[in-house]
């Protein structure tokens, strides 16, 4: 390390150290720059202050914030283990970041350490999606790419350009270009953001660009438009204004709302908060919800994707949050949906680089695991707003970036591809339910993927309402294996059909509990039947008797690991031996018939036949009893003989 790195070190630390000892006294210009974005100059103020000593916690969170968002990784590191070190300020979008800041920096490790120090602060959702993305990079992921067309789009500029969206045969696009606004937008040294159209060329490239016209003129934002061809309008985020000018809240910061513009005709406000931003909305046309990003104080991280109801466009709920599997500790935004599948952009840690784009399958009303799109759709650099559609016997999609080779800030880059994006991936999910009883749920139940080679491939546990999710990469065969204490062990192959069809709904896993299907008698546990009665003198199964066998040969299949005995009794009536010969008769044609039905001869130990040796009442020889009590003599029992074993 070098003399000016250590002496930089030296002053860093000694300012951390007293970071925390002072109150602020008076207004901080810091905090003016930091809520308006104007990041670097917030800093150059924070610094200063912090020399000072008139930093406070919030504020000195704050920088190291402003130092993430100018992509000071160092720096960024060094201040949020500090304030990690010495205080509960940080939460799990802070925490994103820190592992973010600690990727990017080659002056830090640890980052596996730290994430298992605060892993407990996210939700296992997250936890699976970074698990599930970490093996398919693992694996090579990227060998199994499509073969993608990616162009930079002629039209782009020096500035900033993003947020596409289809407008018919045109394109719909964002910019910071400076056309047609009188004022400039100084956190990013450029026009306020305005919305243009273009031609779409058969090639995918854009011409006739000029800016959109259908919208009411501001001097200010005007941004990420979503156009629904049902409403014939478009949908896009503005500046908050008053009276034509900016509004600000009470911390001095400027939002943005959204509106919705009918082509030709009238124009309506319809989300607008002067402390939060609205972002990317996206009408889907086949539901009526509109899908928007926000900074709800109720969300995950940072952003995190909402959707309302709508009538015709029109708001009629609070927004509905996502969920965990979709949001992260991170900032969610630009979601999309094209054929059943939920595509958005995301900077959760684990992905390639700043924003990464993701696809999840739709299911119902959740989603499945975000799969990141990885190279040469995403790379190290920031990757969102993707948009696809049918384009002849392929594909065509735009998406933004600010990777390396192109003309500005961020440019949008157009693709051709002969599939859709996104790995393609098996789901099962259901409940665990009681064989004997569907309506009764079975919690806590391992269940488990393998393939063919006996490799598994997924496992995960039924929760407390019997609910299980497994997802993995995509696989033409598959055994799907549940198992729980005391409970039968289910097995089932999937053929590739059986596979494809499943993925159309759920699969509900029947295991039978051990002791639903046994019951205490004479002192020994038997398999639970109803009583059968041989006609007299007979050792025929009558179609009653095979009906209850059907239930030793189902415990069989579910505990294949029994060892059985069957017992037959017979009354007192008739000489003793010819009753020995009677039931042991009828035993070994039970024992027959339970081979013949599939279970094993192994499994069955002894088959016995006892005469009339254990009475269970008063009908003894030269008693006269009535029919029925007879009767309680004559039974068969099918006796487990290892049930003490059985699960050790």
């Amino acid at each position: 390390m070098n003399q000016t790195k250590k002496i930089h070190i030296a002053l860093w630390t000694a300012l951390l150290a007293v970071v925390f000892c002072f109150a602020q006294k008076k207004k901080s210009e810091g905090d003016v720059f930091f809520f308006q974005y104007e990041y670097q100059k917030a800093i150059n103020a924070y610094e200063k202050e912090l020399s000072e000593g008139i930093l406070t916690k919030q504020q000195f969170l704050n920088l190291a914030d402003a130092y993430f968002e100018t992509n000071s990784y160092d720096k960024a590191s060094e201040a949020y283990m500090k304030i990690y070190d010495q205080d509960t300020l940080m939460d799990s979008h802070h925490y994103n970041k820190m592992l973010q800041s600690l990727s990017k920096s080659p002056n830090f490790e640890g980052k596996g350490d730290f994430l298992a120090n605060v892993s407990s602060s996210f939700p296992k959702e997250l936890m699976e999606n970074m698990e599930f993305n970490n093996q398919l990079l693992e694996n090579g992921a990227d060998k199994n790419q499509l073969d993608y067309e990616i162009f930079n789009l002629d039209g782009n500029s020096p500035q900033t350009d993003f947020a596409p969206s289809f407008y018919n045969n045109k394109l719909l696009f964002s910019s910071g270009r400076q056309v047609n606004k009188k004022l400039r937008y100084e956190p990013g040294n450029e026009g306020y953001f305005n919305i243009y159209e273009a031609d779409i060329q058969p090639t995918g490239q854009i011409a006739a660009l000029q800016t959109f016209q259908e919208l009411q003129e501001t001097d200010y934002h005007e941004a990420t438009p979503s156009y629904s061809s049902k409403l014939n309008g478009v949908f896009y985020v503005l500046s908050n204004t008053q009276d034509g000018e900016l509004a600000f809240d009470e911390n001095g910061k400027n939002a943005l709302a959204i509106a919705k513009q009918t082509i030709g005709g009238s124009y309506q406000l319809l989300l607008k908060d002067l402390s939060t931003s609205f972002y990317y909305p996206f009408y889907d046309d086949t539901s009526g919800k509109l899908y928007f990003s926000a900074d709800f104080e109720d969300g995950y991280g940072g952003t995190d994707i909402y959707f309302v109801y709508t009538n015709n466009g029109q708001v009629m709920s609070a927004p509905i949050n996502l969920g965990p599997r979709i949001n992260s500790s991170g900032n969610e935004i630009a979601p999309y949906i094209f054929e059943n599948s939920f595509y958005f952009a995301s900077d959760v840690f684990y992905g390639l680089g700043g924003m990464d784009i993701y696809k999840s399958n739709i299911e119902g009303e959740g989603f499945g695991i975000p799969i990141n799109l990885g190279a040469p759709i995403n790379t190290e650099f920031d990757d969102f707003g993707l948009i696809i559609r049918n384009d002849g016997d392929g594909l065509l999609g735009y998406f933004a970036s600010n990777r390396e080779g192109g003309k500005g800030k961020d440019d949008i880059y157009g693709f051709k591809v002969d599939e859709k994006p996104g790995l393609k991936t098996i789901t099962f999910k259901g409940t665990v339910v009681n064989a004997s009883s569907a309506s009764e749920i079975v919690p806590n139940t391992k269940v488990s993927l393998w393939d063919m080679n006996g490799e598994m491939l997924a496992e995960t546990t039924s929760d407390e309402e019997g609910q299980y999710r497994l997802e993995i990469p995509y696989e033409s065969e598959l055994i799907l294996d549940a198992t729980k204490e005391r409970y039968s062990r289910y097995i089932k192959k999937f053929s590739q059909d059986e596979l494809d069809a499943s993925q159309n709904g759920t699969f509900d896993v029947p295991i039978s509990f051990y002791n639903d299907l046994v019951e205490e008698r004479e002192g020994q546990k038997v398999v639970k039947m109803d009583d059968f009665y041989f006609k007299t003198s007979s050792t025929q199964l009558t179609d009653d008797i095979k009906n209850e066998l059907a239930k030793v040969i189902d415990f069989v299949k579910a505990f294949p690991r029994a060892q059985l005995r069957i017992e037959t009794y017979t009354d007192s009536r008739g000489g003793s031996s010819t009753n020995f010969r009677l039931t042991q008769a009828r035993s070994d044609a039970i024992k027959k018939y339970l081979v013949e039905q599939g279970v094993p001869a192994t499994n069955i130990l002894y088959s016995v036949g006892y005469g009339e040796d254990k009475i269970l009442n008063n009908c003894t020889n030269g008693v006269f009893c009535l029919e029925t009590l007879h009767k309680k003599n004559q039974r068969s029992l099918i006796v487990v003989l290892n049930d003490n074993v059985l699960f050790d």
